[in-house]
């Protein structure tokens, strides 16, 4: 049962007197349940809970965490319909979207628990000593990764399973060691609390400590910006706008002990398609492209909103059947009022720039909450004038860059901000002859693809979803697969320590079995 309260650990607390709701798209109506702010006070409890917590759970084996994991997920599907029904009142997306996006997350926090259990994770690495090196001896080092410390998770707008609550960010912050402070993303508060009781349920099965989560509510700013200033959170973990993740970076770099904020923000994905493949295959293209830009109303942060090309008669032909091929396409709800706010918006100003064209658009009336497409188009000179014309556009929108000739190609991408995504439309013989343009992209984003669709981010170890400022706020650092624990610990050395004192993953007899660097060379349990 939804409670509109918040989770102080075990806890349900409901102290405040600031309340809000939560929104259907689809009926355009408020949904019942009254939801309570978060407190000063209950802010200030929860990470005083998650520093106690935070002494035994970043010394519990990686076995534990793993069970720990495992039950989250078992609870998560325990949730069953109640869970789905309430994902889909609050978003405005099917029950197909929510079963998959529901797989996808319980998915993240098995492959993670596998991680932990297996346990090489930690990059344990032995240098032994050397008393008799001369001119000086050498002493026995010993390094591994250790959790950071109390972590703060906001929940995404646009995925409220596999980026909030119980997503990528909580689950590798939980499998590196940290508890976790989720601010529960307003829009998706009803989910945001099941998913906590499954997480809170599973922590009491496993006998975790009290602390380790908890879930706060917060229609305003005011709760994340006290968390993030809170002396007691050791990392941020964010999935939004550029505004908004600038701004937690800002107030987290201005503390008197910094911490790091991994933010992943804006892109607009360029795709890049060459002369080639547009005359053997610009229909195929066009018709992709169509889907891709429109699918869950372009509300994915890899949506393709710029589509790159030099000027010929097969890029008027693929613009031509581009825009045919989406207002084929019906018009779907986007997730809040707010964001086709901020959609319209934002399309408006990129439409009132001079030299934009548009070649489609949905004249026809849709439901209230639904986002129209449309596409552009711009000559590459404009493009690069107008910075304008760089910025995302959040919802069904992509622009047709003509550019002149491979030069001019180049520089647009290489003007562009950095992004999540770049991808190359090509025949695989003519993708030599442009090494300029790869490598131009490669500069400016986290994953580069071929023959494909930005759309669609796989959960995998070689996985990079991040990229150069500001796509993500350290593209050193993924935000999607089982490398994401990195981002939540630090690497620690022992120096002469006593054998009997150290971890498990650094004693000589390798009792876990991990996979370690002794003295420059990898090796199993001896």
């Amino acid at each position: 049962m939804i409670t509109g309260k918040n989770y102080i650990g075990n806890t349900l607390a409901g102290k405040g007197i600031k309340t809000f709701k939560t929104f259907n798209p689809q009926s355009n109506k408020e949904n019942k349940t009254v939801f309570i702010e978060a407190t000063v006070e209950e802010i200030n409890e929860a990470v005083e809970l998650a520093l106690l917590a935070f002494k035994k759970y970043s010394k519990v084996s990686g076995a534990e965490k793993a069970a720990f994991l495992d039950t989250i997920a078992d609870e998560i599907l325990n949730l069953g319909e109640e869970l789905i029904q309430t994902y889909c009142s609050e978003t405005g997306l099917p029950e197909g979207r929510a079963n998959g996006e529901r797989g996808r997350m319980v998915g993240q926090l098995r492959s993670f628990a596998e991680l932990v259990k297996e346990g090489s994770w930690v990059e344990a690495t032995i240098d032994t000593a050397q008393p008799d090196r001369k001119p000086l001896p050498k002493s026995d080092l010993r390094k591994m990764m250790i959790p950071l410390g109390p972590v703060v998770v906001f929940g995404a707008s646009n995925f409220a399973f596999a980026f909030s609550t119980a997503g990528g960010d909580t689950a590798a912050a939980l499998a590196a060691g940290c508890p976790v402070i989720v601010k529960s993303h307003p829009m998706h508060s009803g989910t945001g609390e099941l998913v906590s009781s499954a997480i809170i349920k599973a922590a009491e099965k496993t006998g975790m400590p009290n602390g380790v989560f908890s879930n706060l509510n917060g229609s305003s700013t005011d709760v994340g910006v006290n968390l993030v200033k809170h002396p007691g959170v050791k990392a941020v973990g964010f999935t939004g706008s550029i505004n908004g993740g600038r701004a937690l970076f800002d107030i987290a770099s201005q503390r008197k002990e910094p911490i790091p904020v991994f933010a992943e923000m804006g892109s607009v994905n360029p795709v890049v398609i060459l002369p080639e493949a547009l005359k053997s295959n610009g229909s195929y293209w066009a018709k992709t492209y169509a889907g891709s830009v429109t699918l869950g109303a372009g509300q994915f942060c890899t949506n393709p909103g710029l589509l790159l090309g030099m000027k010929s008669d097969a890029l008027t032909d693929f613009i031509n059947k581009l825009s045919k091929e989406i207002i084929k396409i019906e018009p779907s709800v986007m997730l809040h009022p707010n964001i086709v706010g901020a959609y319209e918006k934002n399309k408006k100003r990129a439409l009132s720039q001079s030299g934009l064209t548009v070649t489609a658009t949905i004249d026809i009336d849709v439901k209230p909450n639904y986002g129209k497409q449309v596409i552009t188009t711009v000559e590459g000179k404009t493009f690069l004038e107008n910075t304008t014309l760089h910025q995302e556009v959040f919802g069904p929108f992509s622009m047709v860059v003509q550019c002149e000739d491979v030069k001019q190609l180049e520089n647009v991408i290489l003007a562009l901000e950095g992004q999540l995504t770049g991808t190359v439309i090509s025949n695989t013989e003519e993708l030599s002859n442009y090494s300029v343009i790869i490598d131009a992209l490669q500069n400016r984003v986290g994953r580069v693809i071929f023959n494909g669709v930005p759309t669609g981010v796989e959960v995998c170890p070689a996985m990079q979803h991040g990229g150069p400022y500001p796509a993500s706020t350290d593209s050193r650092f993924t935000a999607v697969g089982v490398h994401s624990i990195k981002r939540w610990v630090r690497p620690f050395s022992y120096q002469d320590w006593p054998q009997e004192l150290l971890p498990q993953e650094l004693k000589d007899e390798n009792p876990l079995g991990i996979l370690r660097e002794v003295n420059g060379k990898l090796e199993l349990k001896k």
